[in-house]
């Protein structure tokens, strides 16, 4: 399904909520804070929706893309990744520069699916800047390079649980640093982050491998920051 194809489905889906006297034009334009015009404008098909745009729109009406796909959509991606069972949870393997810029990973994406106790998940504190329509949970192989400026915290072919509800620099727990994945050339880099004034500095656990500076520019931390790494896994 194409970008044009959900717009569509998501102004029919607005159009039943104000049928039904759930929503009018007015409050949505309130929620997402557009012209009242704006929002009118898509509703009568005279507009498109930005990606911003739509976003905000999503959000406002805690959807996701998901609620915009056909039953046919669905039904691929449950022919690919099986309902979970029980108290446990999938969470899809997936390349690092998917996991870096996909909000949700598509059926062709997957490499795998792991189980994780859905307990463990849900605990997990959430801390987010504009990822409303992201799939929260991803998991990437971590190479030998990367392994190697991490180590001993991470080992080559360590397999890390990406939380990107989790995208913001505020320690996750009391003096100690987060661990990001952060999105660099349009993939994953795994290491220790802080600000310095209109940049990112990256740092390794092993002092011995280069620190890498990431220019903010007018952006926020936020959009660089792929997620919080709350949980690694070792192959043995």
């Amino acid at each position: 399904m194409n970008a044009t194809a959900l717009q569509e489905q998501l102004r029919l889906l607005l159009w039943e909520r104000i049928r039904a006297r759930q929503l009018t034009g007015l409050a949505l334009a309130k929620q997402t804070d557009f012209e009242q015009a704006y929002i009118s404008n898509f509703l009568n098909r005279k507009r498109s929706l930005s990606l911003e745009g739509m976003d905000r729109v999503l959000a406002a009406q805690k959807l996701s893309i998901l609620d915009l796909l056909s039953q046919e959509e669905l039904n691929k991606r449950a022919s690919s990744i099986s309902a979970s069972e029980g108290d446990f949870e999938n969470v899809v393997l997936t390349t690092p520069e998917v996991a870096a810029l996909q909000p949700v990973v598509v059926r062709e994406a997957v490499r795998d699916i792991l189980k994780f106790k859905k307990s463990f998940l849900r605990r997990l504190r959430a801390a987010a800047v504009k990822r409303h329509t992201w799939q929260r949970f991803v998991l990437i192989k971590v190479d030998a390079q990367e392994a190697a400026s991490m180590y001993p915290r991470l080992l080559p072919g360590a397999t890390v649980l990406i939380d990107r509800h989790y995208n913001v620099l505020q320690p996750y727990r009391r003096n100690e640093p987060n661990i990001y994945a952060v999105r660099k050339n349009r993939t994953c880099t795994i290491k220790y982050v802080q600000r310095d004034g209109d940049h990112l500095v990256l740092r390794p656990q092993d002092q011995s491998h280069p620190i890498s500076v990431l220019p903010l520019g007018a952006a926020d931390p936020s959009a660089l920051i792929v997620g919080r790494i709350c949980h690694v896994g070792i192959d043995t």
